[in-house]
């Protein structure tokens, strides 16, 4: 718990829309991210990271896993669907979804929109990720061609906060 008679070390920000840093995404979840807030920012004294990510129709977030963070995802627009732990559940403006740590998860955009929603994760790291697999966007220029994740993206994953899958079938422990 923090010392509440001590001032916080955290910083207070205004962040105006368009002035996070953002990245455009590569296959196969294409569209692009922005990485609002994260500690380096904050100096929060608890560590998470916040931005939001637009997944383009046909587009999904493969599965993955985050070992060592919580995540929350709240949908902001179009529609989709959340596969967790095997389970598809509908994702829609205003839905809103907890993963604990050690949960497998992944994101489809079933619908004819851009599909966008906020991510939280604590702590943070997930900001590092998507700068190190993406490219850098500003705000209003055209979308890339499609582009591949970069090679070593297993080497990247490891590095900040995917964890190993479990194989199919394996039990739930």
């Amino acid at each position: 718990m923090p010392d509440r008679n001590s001032p916080s070390p955290a910083t207070l920000l205004v962040v105006p829309p368009e002035a996070a840093r953002s990245y455009w995404q590569p296959v196969p979840a294409n569209g692009f991210v922005r990485c609002i807030l994260d500690q380096a920012l904050t100096n929060a004294e608890t560590p998470f990271a916040l931005g939001t990510q637009t997944v383009d129709p046909g587009c999904h977030v493969r599965p993955h896993v985050h070992d060592a963070n919580e995540e929350v995802i709240f949908v902001l627009d179009g529609e989709g669907e959340a596969r967790i732990e095997g389970s598809t559940h509908p994702m829609a403006k205003g839905g809103c979804f907890f993963l604990p740590r050690g949960r497998p998860h992944a994101f489809h955009n079933t619908g004819a929109v851009p599909l966008t929603f906020l991510w939280l994760i604590l702590p943070g790291g997930l900001e590092t990720f998507f700068e190190r697999i993406g490219r850098a966007r500003t705000a209003g220029e055209p979308p890339p061609a499609p582009f591949p994740r970069p090679a070593d993206v297993l080497r990247i994953e490891a590095e900040t906060v995917f964890g190993v899958l479990p194989a199919p079938g394996a039990a739930k422990g």
